[in-house]
């Protein structure tokens, strides 16, 4: 029965709904309805005179409606340093590239921090990102500490399902550390600002909006007593913990602890349903197994393959293994985008490239929708997203497939993202039964207004000393 006083929403005639549910169901020349924060119904031909009074009705023909996209791993604050010739990987070694963009990233303020979580939310919600967690691990002396505070402020203002990962670093530079000390924190800082937020935004109800999670940035930069802490209070309140691990750094955590950067995590408890890791791209098949046994999860970043990656993340056999994956934008430091549609595709592209190398064979293209969608979803803890069916969240967008570059594609919709690429905006995003962005617009937002203010901090900070 429909609850009266919600907002409905019908979308009529979608030539497929691609459901992700476990049946892989597609809905063809279908209607879906939308009542509140939740999908009510999923048929052919839903009759007019038992819709709610009030509902809008949106003219679907010749679109293809699928789950929101859930981004599991970003740095929204480096959306201001993308396309930065100066900071350009390719030209630089790695400690150069970090002596040089550190001191940017510690100019940075509260102000900063605001702009660019509009900006990087804005870019995924027009991709068809409907939840996205930022890891947030700068928090320059300077700018205080309601940074994440500020990111929830952004995202209310967007209308994005958001999480937070409050990160930090604590080890100094003279044990090893590559964090400049204007960006450090104490385990305490870092902790009591934790136990702040969750206690001050982290709604675990099913259709929550925020939450927090624990998200020590990475062991390298880390105290070992910051991890056992954040792995304390994680599991006393109830929330996820997060971290960098497998992207170089396994080599220099064992020179520090006898042990490589898994064995490390798996040693002091930093594993399980309730952890998920970024990158992991220099795993190795024991390693990828401990992930498997113990549930960890994994975020997928693939852009930053193209940059930073020594080889192509093994995807093929963490699928084989059983790992839950994930998929992440990253930040601009190593992919100069925010578009989370755009990794499907290199995903699946960087998985074939190599996929003669491979003892596995490369997942089928539908199952890199499921990483940004389901598997998103998986390792956020979140049932109630991941899937359009009856019941759960109102997460979808909408492509038109009406258009030139569709022809032919249209037979295998599951398939459409990962092999052929969507190249334009979505046509419409909703959230949470909300449209949020359609038709090229933010609903009863000023684009324009918006990116002229975050371009202003720009120019006043990264460049003001460059």
């Amino acid at each position: 029965m429909t609850v009266s006083g919600l907002k409905h929403t019908l979308f009529r005639s979608c030539d497929a709904i691609v459901t992700c549910d476990d049946a892989r169901t597609i809905y063809r020349n279908s209607d879906l309805l939308v009542s509140g924060n939740r999908v009510e119904k999923i048929a052919r031909d839903i009759p007019g005179d038992v819709l709610p009074e009030g509902t809008d009705i949106i003219d679907a023909s010749g679109h293809f409606i699928y789950p929101g996209l859930i981004n599991t791993h970003h740095h929204f604050f480096q959306c201001f340093v993308r396309n930065n010739a100066e900071l350009d990987w390719t030209k630089l070694t790695v400690i150069e590239w970090l002596d040089r963009i550190y001191p940017v990233f510690c100019r940075l303020d509260e102000e900063c921090f605001y702009h660019s979580s509009v900006v990087a939310m804005g870019e995924l919600i027009k991709h068809g990102c409907t939840t996205a967690f930022d890891h947030q691990y700068n928090f320059p002396r300077h700018a205080g500490k309601n940074i994440v505070d500020r990111q929830f402020e952004a995202a209310s203002l967007l209308g994005m399902r958001f999480h937070a990962g409050r990160g930090g670093n604590t080890l100094p530079k003279s044990q090893g550390s590559t964090i400049p000390d204007e960006m450090r924190e104490s385990t305490d800082e870092f902790i009591s600002d934790c136990a702040r937020l969750i206690d001050t935004y982290h709604d675990s109800d099913p259709f929550s909006m925020r939450q927090v999670a624990i998200a020590p940035c990475q062991p390298v930069n880390s105290y070992r007593e910051t991890f056992v802490e954040s792995i304390a209070l994680a599991r006393d309140k109830g929330v996820l913990l997060h971290s960098h691990v497998g992207e170089g750094e396994s080599e220099v955590i064992k020179q520090r602890t006898g042990m490589r950067t898994v064995d490390w995590c798996e040693d002091i408890g930093f594993v399980g349903e309730d952890v998920w890791l970024a990158h992991c791209w220099e795993l190795t098949s024991e390693e990828i197994s401990k992930l498997a046994q113990t549930k960890t999860g994994v975020s997928h970043c693939p852009e930053p393959v193209y940059l930073v990656g020594a080889e192509v993340t093994p995807i093929p056999e963490m699928e084989a293994m059983g790992v839950r994956i994930s998929l992440g934008a990253d930040g601009a430091a190593s992919n100069d985008n925010s578009n989370l549609m755009h990794c499907i595709h290199s995903a699946y592209m960087l998985q074939a490239l190599v996929a003669s190398s491979r003892a596995h064979p490369v997942p089928d293209p539908q199952r890199f929708l499921h990483y940004a969608t389901r598997g998103g979803a998986d390792v956020l803890r979140r049932p109630d997203l991941g899937v359009l069916g009856v019941g759960m969240a109102a997460d979808l967008f909408a492509i038109d497939t009406r258009k030139i570059e569709f022809v032919g594609t249209l037979h295998d919709p599951e398939s459409l993202i990962a092999k052929v690429g969507i190249a334009d905006n979505v046509d419409l995003t909703m959230i949470n039964g909300q449209v949020v962005w359609r038709d090229g617009e933010f609903p009863g937002i000023d684009e324009m207004q918006l990116a002229a203010q975050a371009q202003h901090h720009v120019n006043r900070v990264v460049y003001s000393e460059s």
